[in-house]
């Protein structure tokens, strides 16, 4: 495990590299060897950014890194300011990696009993009271966040920065919301179409995997935070002026155009 000066060290150069939405042509030291440092590493950046959370976002890990890590999906924060409406911009770090991802999301309504470690997809599905659809925007000032494995991924807030919350899907748990099929389309043309019935245990085994991740790093789950629970066709990658539209089929259609993410003020 590196030592608690070094996790601070990656973090505080992370979130200096965010707020002044500069690039980083390298991992600002030593990578992470376990989702354990990563996720510290990570908190240490919430820390440091000192603003409230809004949610969280949850991505794969494909084998065979899931089995080198011990799990099959990771975890990263999503801040008050970036949960954003309809017709707002998707903002990327210009100088590191940007992409658009289409997804459920599914809001958080009640805590968890406490002291209770595992969910079952029901108990984890009673403590969502609301899906809509949405747009992830995954982005980081290093442009090869996804290139060394999930726990660099981890480490810089799961590569998320954004999060566009559109129409609330009604009658949620009788909507068939895995089984309808969802199309990405970029400026207009189709880049992927799947269905969420490809995740392991669909959206809510998403949430089951974030509820106990909070409880695990002793982290209160708190009512409101939404939870965006994965690039259902894919990690698409935008640049700026690009429109990126998430096609949910019968339960609507939500679009936002990419910007640069402009240095903190």
């Amino acid at each position: 495990m590196k030592t608690p000066e070094e996790l601070k060290s990656v973090a505080k150069s992370f979130v200096s590299a965010r707020r002044s939405a500069t690039g980083l042509a390298q991992y600002p030291g030593e990578m992470p060897e376990s989702l354990a440092e990563a996720y510290a590493i990570q908190d240490e950046a919430i820390a440091l950014v000192g603003e409230g959370i809004g949610g969280w976002k949850v991505g794969r890990i494909w084998p065979p890194m899931s089995e080198r890590f011990g799990a099959g999906r990771l975890a990263g924060p999503i801040f008050v300011g970036q949960v954003i409406a309809p017709g707002a911009d998707g903002l990327i770090f210009t100088a590191g990696f940007g992409a658009a991802e289409a997804e459920y999301l599914l809001r958080i309504g009640a805590t968890p009993e406490a002291g209770k470690t595992s969910f079952t997809l029901e108990e984890a599905a009673d403590l969502i009271d609301v899906v809509h659809i949405g747009i992830e925007i995954a982005s980081s000032p290093f442009a090869e966040i996804n290139e060394h494995g999930p726990a660099v991924t981890v480490s810089d807030f799961g590569n998320n920065n954004g999060l566009i919350v559109g129409p609330e899907v009604a009658d949620w748990r009788s909507a068939g919301i895995d089984d309808v099929d969802i199309t990405s389309r970029i400026d207009g043309e189709v880049i992927n179409t799947a269905r969420s019935s490809g995740f392991p245990d669909g959206v809510i085994g998403s949430a089951r995997f974030l509820i106990e991740n909070m409880v695990a790093r002793g982290i209160v789950i708190e009512p409101g935070w939404w939870i965006s629970t994965g690039a259902i066709t894919g990690v698409h990658p935008v640049t700026v002026g690009q429109r990126f539209e998430a096609d949910f089929g019968r339960f609507g259609t939500l679009a936002c155009t990419i910007a640069a993410q402009p240095a903190a003020e």
